[in-house]
C-alpha cells in the first residue's frame, strides 16, 4: 500500500512528497529496488529542464572554439558574424542574445534562452511535461547494490561506487538512472559512460541511447561526435526531438545553411512544425534576412495563433520599420493572452509614444517598472531618456540616464548618450569621458568612437579658429610696423618676433 501512495504521489507532481515517503520505505528495505527507481525519478524531475530551449554559446565556448577556422565568414552563411548578410531593413539590435539597443525585446522568451546550459541545469524547478515513469508496472523487486543504498547527509547514490557495466543490460533502471545521473548529478561523463555501455547492450538498436550520447558529447563539447550520433538516431527513429538537437549542433558549428537543410528535411516528415519553423525563422533572423524570418513567424502565427514568441518578433518587426500601430496591434495581443512581464509593458510604452498615444506612455513605463529587476530596470530608464530627449526636455533624460548607469554602472548607451547630453551643453572634459567609458565598456558599438572623434574634431577646428584670429591680428602689426619704421633692419627684427609669436 505504501508503494502505491509514493506512485500516487509521483503521479500528481507532488515530487518532495514522493522522495520523502520513498526514503521512509527504503529505511524499512533499503534494497527494494522498485522504490529506488521511483525515488530517482523524483528527485531527477525536481530539477528536470527543457535542456534544448537552454542550450547559449557562452563565453568560454566562445573563446575556446576548436572549430573556428577563419574570422572572415562568407556572406550570409555565418551567426558569428552577422553583418557580412544581407540587410534589407538596416541595423536592428539582436533579440536573443544582449542588451536591446532600444529595448525593445521578445517578451517570454529570453528567460530561457539568455542562461546557459549549466545555469539552467543547476536551476530546481518541476517540469510538467516530464515523461511519466515506465520502469515500475508491479511489484517487482531486485536485489540492488552498496551503491544503491541512502545515506543519511550524503548522496542518494555513490556514483564512485556504481557497477554501470551491470545496470547498462537492464533497460528498466538504465534508462531513468541515465537522466538522474545527467539531470539531477549533473556528471555529464559518467552519463556518457553509461550511456556507450548501454548503447553496446542493445547491439546499436535503440534510437534513445543514441540520442543520449549526443546529448552527452554535445554538453563536452564534442560537437562532431554529437552530430554523427543525432544523424543515426535519426536514420533509426524520425523524432523531432532529435532534429532540433541536430540544428542546434549546427548552430553552434556557425554552419547555419547546414542547419536550414536539416530543417527542410525535418518538414518533410513533421510537415508545418511550429518547433522547427521556430529554428528556420531564428536562424534567417540571426542572418539578418528579415523577410525570410518573418515569412516563418508568420507562419507560426497562422498555425499556432497563440505562439508567444511569433507575435513579439512580428511585432518588433513592424516597430522597427516604423509601423508602431501595428507594433502594438500585437503587442496587446500579447497582453490579452496573459502575457504580463516588464518586456511587454516596456515594449507598449514606447509604440504607444511612436504611435502619438501619449496617455497611455507613462503608465505603461510605471507598470514596467514596477514589475523591474536589477538587470533589464536600466534599460526601461534608458527608454524613458529616449522619450525625454524626443519631448525636448534634456534635463529630465539626464536624470533618467544618471539613473540607469546607477542600476547598472556598465550600461555603455546611457553613458554615450550622457556624453551627448553634455556635449550639448558645452561641457567638453565631462562628454569626452563618458564617451571613453563607454567605448570601454562596449567597444563594438560605434556610437561612442563617432561621438569622440566629432568632439575632438570641434574642438580643434574651435581651437584652429582662436589661433586664425591671433593671426589676423599679428598680421596687421605686421604691417602697422613696416609702414611706421624705416630701418629695414628694425623691420625686419619687428617681423621676426611677430612670426615667432604665431608659431
Amino acid at each position: 500500500m505504501d508503494l502505491f501512495i509514493a506512485l500516487s504521489l509521483f503521479n500528481r507532481q507532488k515530487y518532495e512528497a514522493c522522495v520523502t515517503k520513498c526514503t521512509e520505505l527504503l529505511k524499512k528495505n533499503p534494497l527494494d529496488q522498485a522504490i529506488w527507481v521511483l525515488k530517482m525519478r523524483a528527485l531527477t524531475l525536481q530539477v528536470y529542464v527543457d535542456d534544448i530551449e537552454s542550450e547559449e554559446e557562452g563565453i568560454a565556448e566562445g573563446l575556446l572554439d576548436n572549430y573556428t577556422m577563419t574570422t572572415m565568414p562568407r556572406p550570409g552563411t555565418s551567426l558569428k558574424n552577422p553583418g557580412t548578410a544581407r540587410i534589407e531593413h538596416g541595423i536592428r539590435p539582436k533579440t536573443q542574445s544582449g542588451r536591446p539597443v532600444t529595448g525593445v525585446v521578445r517578451p517570454a522568451t529570453q528567460s530561457a534562452i539568455s542562461q546557459t546550459m549549466e545555469q539552467a541545469l543547476r536551476m530546481p524547478r518541476t517540469a510538467a511535461t516530464a515523461r511519466p515513469i515506465t520502469a515500475i508496472s508491479g511489484r517487482n523487486v531486485r536485489l540492488g547494490t552498496a551503491s544503491m543504498l541512502t545515506e543519511p547527509g550524503g548522496p542518494f547514490i555513490q556514483l564512485s561506487r556504481l557497477n554501470i557495466a551491470k545496470y547498462a543490460n537492464q533497460p528498466s533502471i538504465a534508462k531513468p538512472l541515465f537522466e538522474y545521473i545527467y539531470y539531477h548529478e549533473h556528471d555529464a561523463r559518467y552519463a556518457l559512460d553509461l550511456a556507450v555501455q548501454a548503447t553496446q547492450a542493445c547491439q546499436y538498436k535503440d534510437w534513445w541511447w543514441k540520442v543520449q550520447l549526443g546529448k552527452c558529447y554535445y554538453t563536452l563539447g564534442l560537437m562532431r561526435d554529437a552530430e554523427q550520433q543525432f544523424r543515426s538516431a535519426l536514420r533509426d527513429c524520425k523524432a523531432i526531438e532529435t532534429t532540433i538537437r541536430l540544428i542546434r549542433v549546427y548552430i553552434r558549428l556557425d554552419q547555419p545553411l547546414a542547419a536550414l537543410d536539416i530543417c527542410k528535411s525535418g518538414l518533410e516528415y513533421f510537415p508545418n512544425d511550429v518547433t522547427i519553423l521556430v529554428e528556420m525563422g531564428r536562424i534567417f533572423e540571426g542572418l539578418n534576412n528579415m523577410s525570410m524570418s518573418m515569412k516563418y513567424y508568420k507562419l507560426i502565427a497562422q498555425e499556432d495563433a497563440s505562439h508567444t514568441e511569433a507575435i513579439a518578433s512580428i511585432g518588433m518587426h513592424h516597430f522597427y520599420n516604423d509601423q508602431p500601430e501595428l507594433a502594438l496591434r500585437f503587442y496587446r495581443r500579447l497582453l490579452q493572452m496573459g502575457v504580463y512581464n516588464t518586456e511587454l509593458f516596456n515594449n507598449l510604452g514606447l509604440c504607444c509614444f511612436y504611435a502619438q498615444q501619449y496617455d497611455h506612455t507613462i503608465s505603461c513605463f510605471e507598470r514596467a517598472l514596477s514589475l523591474a529587476n536589477d538587470e533589464n530596470k536600466a534599460d526601461i530608464w534608458y527608454n524613458i531618456s529616449h522619450i525625454a530627449i524626443s519631448l525636448g526636455d534634456l534635463e529630465m533624460a539626464e536624470e533618467c540616464l544618471k539613473l540607469a548607469i546607477a542600476v547598472d554602472n556598465r550600461h555603455a548607451l546611457a553613458y554615450n548618450n550622457l556624453g551627448v547630453i553634455q556635449m550639448k551643453n558645452g561641457n567638453v572634459t565631462t562628454a569626452r569621458t563618458y564617451f571613453h567609458a563607454a567605448a570601454t565598456i562596449a567597444n563594438y558599438i560605434h556610437e561612442p568612437h563617432f561621438n569622440s572623434a566629432h568632439l575632438a574634431y570641434k574642438v580643434f577646428k574651435q581651437y584652429l579658429h582662436i589661433n586664425i584670429i591671433h593671426c589676423k591680428q599679428y598680421y596687421f602689426i605686421l604691417l602697422f610696423t613696416v609702414r611706421r619704421f624705416s630701418n629695414k633692419l628694425y623691420c625686419n627684427t619687428k617681423i621676426i618676433k611677430c612670426i615667432s609669436r604665431t608659431l
